[in-house]
Formats: structure tokens, sequence, C-alpha cells
């Protein structure tokens, strides 16, 4: 080959790469789907009920934009008080859903309030109604050419004798399973949390999660414990998590976090 066109080619070949390294990313939505733990608040209108400022409640969700690049638009759709079942019914997912467009991701974390078996408006059973909601949430999304990504709930702050204990049970485990049989990428927040509260230990892992001081607000004169829901530094160590796992998975989605 001459060396003028070996030349050529090398120059044409560079300039290809570096258009490709150059184009800008489509811009995607990243929609999340699930209950309180996940779920926006209205801060200030919680510090003014509770009389107070900055109320520290905060779902892990509402710490994701941080950790994504300008082209990701976070659409938490996460409710307080839902289960895999009431999201549905109350009408929740249809507005979800008709907004969704092809590449877009569809983050899925149900389980808490599915577990109230006081409650036939949120109750599922693991192995059959909580395992079909999930499947008919991924295949509607799946059918709009976006993409669905399983979260497991995360855990709870209960220590017995110096050692979490798991208080999910199978409302883990089958989104476990679900994700293998489907091929769906699953980000398994229950461990991941679960490992990361035991680290910190019984006393150091109140600092997740809601824990207020008497006096803190004027409307919580005894101040609250709630070893479910995350402050802030909680909200971020889990969406810190979730970053990680969506790393781990290696899916395109990863390209868009910020480093």
């Amino acid at each position: 080959m001459p060396r003028s066109l070996h030349a050529k080619l090398f120059w044409l070949t560079l300039l290809i790469s570096s258009m490709a390294f150059m184009m800008p990313q489509k811009k995607i939505t990243v929609f999340s789907i699930g209950d309180s733990t996940m779920a926006d608040y209205a801060i200030d209108e919680l510090s003014r009920t509770n009389g107070g400022k900055n109320y520290p409640l905060r779902g892990w969700m509402m710490a994701m934009p941080q950790f994504f690049n300008d082209q990701v638009i976070v659409h938490n759709a996460a409710r307080s008080g839902r289960s895999s079942k009431s999201f549905r019914t109350e009408g929740h997912w249809k507005k979800v859903i008709s907004q969704v467009k092809a590449g877009d991701y569809v983050f899925i974390q149900f389980g808490h309030n599915d577990e109230k078996s006081n409650d036939t408006s949120r109750f599922t059973l693991p192995a059959t109604t909580f395992r079909q909601n999930l499947i008919r949430y991924i295949n509607e999304t799946k059918a709009k050419g976006a993409h669905p990504v399983l979260f497991t709930s995360i855990a709870r702050r209960k220590f017995v004798d110096g050692k979490l204990s798991d208080t999910h049970g199978d409302y883990v485990t089958v989104p476990r399973a679900l994700a293998k049989e489907m091929d769906i990428p699953l980000v398994d927040l229950n461990r991941s949390t679960s490992d990361l509260i035991q680290r910190m230990g019984e006393k150091k892992s109140k600092k997740l999660f809601l824990h207020i001081k008497p006096g803190q607000f004027s409307k919580l004169p005894d101040g609250k414990k709630d070893d479910t829901h995350l402050n802030e530094k909680g909200a971020e160590a889990v969406a810190a998590l979730a970053e990680k796992g969506i790393k781990s998975l290696q899916l395109p989605l990863a390209d868009y976090f910020k480093k």
C-alpha cells in the first residue's frame, strides 16, 4: 500500500474515532416506582407540619440525580405506603407507563408494603401475586422498548443480639429468582444495605435512619425513632450503593454517571 494512502486511512480512522467520542449522549429518563423508602418528599411542608426546619426524611431516589450527568432526567414516581398491588390499582402505574419511551429505564422496588397482611388493598403473597405483579411491570416496560431494573427492598435496621435481623423474607428472594429467570438486571439493595448496616453496627447505623432528637421539632416533643425510613445521609448512602450495583451489572446506563 502506498505510504500516502496508508497515511490517509490512518487520519480518516482517527477522525471517525474522534467524532464518535464527541457525539452527544442521547437524553434518557429514569423512572422509579416503589414505596416510601424510595419516594420524594415535600421537605418544606413536612418541616412546617412538624414545627422545625429541614425535616430529615428522604427517599433514596431523591439523592440519585446528583450521581447522573445532565443527559438523564429522573422521574421519581415512588409513593409512600404503596405496594406492587396498590401502586397499580390506584392508577399510579398508568401515569408512569404512558410517559415511558424506548431507551428509558424503569427502576422497580416493592416489598415493604406488600408484607402488610392486615391490609387487603396492599397485601400480596410472595410466590404468587407479588411475583405476578413484578412480571407485569417488567413486561409492560419492555413492551415500550424501555429497560426494567429490579431492586430488592432496603433493609430495616432491626438488631437482635447485636446482629441485623432480616424482616423481608421471600419479598427479597422472589425478585432475586425472578431476575435470573427473566434475565432482568437486579440491584440487590437488600444485601448491600444489610452489609452496610451490619458493618456500621447497632449504634452508628442510627445515623442513616429517621431518628429525631426530642425537642428538635416542636410537634415531636419526644422525638422520633424510625428504623425503616432514611434521612439525608442514609438516602445518599443507598443511592451510592445503587450506583455501584448498576456499574457492576455493566448496564449502558452506567455511562450516564458523572464518574
